[in-house]
């Protein structure tokens, strides 16, 4: 039976709630217990009992939450191990990802290793202080590491099977985000296992939002003491070898992830425990309801201006760009806005922070719209890539995410705005890793192609299948024949009404030696019944 049944089974009797409790802080189950005397008073809050144990356990969480302090022995060697791991796979002689090119011209190196194993191999080490310094979860641990590193793997082993070089390219390139949202989303399931509630799941992404802060300062506090060492040493006619500074650098960022963490986070309470009125907590949220009405005030001046530059996004990829980087930027400003307790502001703040984040959030979905038109006109236009694909659906994920916010705060009453605030967050993060995992295991199938129908072709054809993306459309100098490149054959183009109803584009039209496209075989004509296809 579970907490939420026994506590539902006792009713009101006070003493056998307390027995209840007594038991499972005995059995280290006290958060599953807190979790549902969570829930209980959620579903009757007019419970007095309820309430009593609700505020009871919270003001309890508080003051654990508040005498804690981290466990360094643990935090130290294990932030060592990783900037240790980091300066070591930082030698791109040996740690580059790479692919076979073309006959002839040799591999192609595409990346360092350590920019897409860097954030698995972190998130383990971060799991493992958890566990350790906190509530020792092994079988979660187990499982997160065993995920991450399957993953990773994966994403290893199918790249090459991602199209045209292009195309992984763009895929490796996606990896780098994909791969790290993946591994903070293990530590998040780690933390919440057996807490899977809105609450927690929100105040884990507050905390995340909080490290992430933090890091970036860290990392320019570091960046400082990496240049005045460097140039101490320059001064005196010392130069630092590669070793050394790749030490510095990617050692120190190594080492970073853990100790901001075991700095900010306390590992023996849940995340709905955490202490979020002091510090660095307080300064953010204060920091992101400031500049709440001032981003409000962007964007309505910005929506003034789109009619006056209406085309800009259909023709500028940057500005596309920078579009998807906005709803991102929207969407962790109105996270970092939304207080943890309503008892962190005060009833009238509480009204006029409400009607900001709705009306963030409704600018927000426009210009969202707007780039995702911008979008899909320009794949239209062109052609489906993996970026496109991407973002394509990040955008609408977004979109959708503060859409659901929308309604759930202006449908039904107002008296529990916060707690369908914080679930809506909680929401997004899930559909945020589905749509992560769906981009690393199905890009590669949905833009692969034959590599053994590659290696059979020409050489001046197959460096245009490595170097350029689908479609593969070939002619020769001596020819009007025009060829659309499937599976390891040409397919003639019968003539231009065709070509341009099959979406072509005459700038897609690559140029070969006639002797090469003539020793390409034939394929199925477009159309079908074209007739018999006429040679080069």
């Amino acid at each position: 039976m579970s907490y939420l049944d026994t506590i539902q089974t006792i009713g009101t009797d006070a003493e056998k709630l307390e027995v209840a409790y007594q038991s499972a802080s005995d059995a280290g189950e006290a958060d599953a217990f807190t979790a549902a005397i969570n829930d209980s008073y959620s579903e009757q809050p007019d419970n007095l009992l309820y309430a009593a144990w609700y505020y009871r356990l919270a003001q309890s969480a508080v003051d654990k939450a508040k005498t804690w302090t981290a466990a360094w022995a643990w935090a130290i060697p294990l932030a060592v191990i990783n900037g240790l791991l980091f300066w070591w796979l930082s030698d791109d002689q040996q740690f580059t990802m790479r692919m076979p090119g073309y006959v002839g011209e040799g591999d192609y190196t595409l990346m360092p290793s350590l920019l897409l194993i860097g954030a698995p191999i972190s998130a383990a080490l971060i799991t493992l202080y958890l566990a350790l310094a906190g509530q020792r979860k092994w079988r979660w641990l187990a499982l997160v590491v065993a995920t991450l590193a399957l993953i990773s793997g994966y994403v290893f082993a199918v790249f090459p099977q991602a199209g045209p070089r292009v195309f992984q390219e763009q895929y490796l390139n996606l990896m780098i985000l994909h791969v790290a949202l993946l591994a903070w989303a293990g530590i998040g399931i780690y933390l919440v296992a057996g807490l899977w509630d809105a609450e927690n799941r929100f105040c884990f992404l507050i905390r995340s939002l909080e490290v992430f802060i933090a890091a970036g300062i860290f990392i320019i506090a570091g960046g400082l003491f990496v240049a005045i060492t460097t140039g101490l040493f320059e001064a005196l006619g010392i130069h630092l070898s590669q070793i050394v500074m790749r030490l510095l650098m990617a050692g120190g960022a190594g080492a970073l992830p853990v100790l901001t963490v075991a700095f900010l986070y306390n590992p023996k309470v849940a995340p709905s425990e955490q202490p979020f009125d002091e510090g660095l907590s307080q300064l953010i949220a204060v920091l992101m309801r400031a500049l709440l009405p001032l981003s409000l005030v962007v964007l309505v001046i910005y929506l003034a201006f789109i009619p006056t530059n209406f085309r800009q996004p259909f023709e500028d990829r940057d500005v596309l760009i920078i579009y998807n980087a906005m709803l991102f930027a929207i969407m962790a400003l109105l996270l970092g806005a939304t207080p943890v307790r309503e008892a962190d502001i005060s009833e009238r703040m509480a009204i006029w922070l409400r009607r900001g984040i709705v009306a963030v959030a409704m600018l927000a979905v426009l210009v969202g719209l707007y780039a995702l038109s911008a979008m899909l006109f320009r794949t239209w236009q062109d052609k489906l890539t993996p970026n496109r694909l991407t973002f394509m659906g990040w955008n609408i994920i977004n979109v959708g995410i503060l859409v659901w916010l929308l309604v759930r705060q202006l449908v039904g009453d107002r008296t529990n705005w916060l707690k369908r605030l914080h679930a809506s967050f909680a929401t997004g993060a899930v559909v945020y890793v589905i749509w992560a995992i769906i981009v690393i295991l199905a890009i590669p199938w949905m833009f692969s192609i034959d590599q053994g129908n590659i290696e059979a072709l020409p050489t001046s054809v197959q460096r245009i299948v490595y170097e350029e993306a689908y479609p593969f459309l070939l002619k020769c100098g001596g020819s009007p024949h025009v060829y659309s490149l499937e599976k390891g054959e040409k397919r003639w183009i019968q003539d231009i009404p065709t070509f341009e109803s099959e979406g072509f584009a005459w700038h897609d039209v690559r140029r070969v030696p006639c002797d090469d496209l003539r020793g390409i075989p034939d394929g199925v004509p477009i159309p079908q019944d074209a007739g018999p296809p006429p040679q080069p």
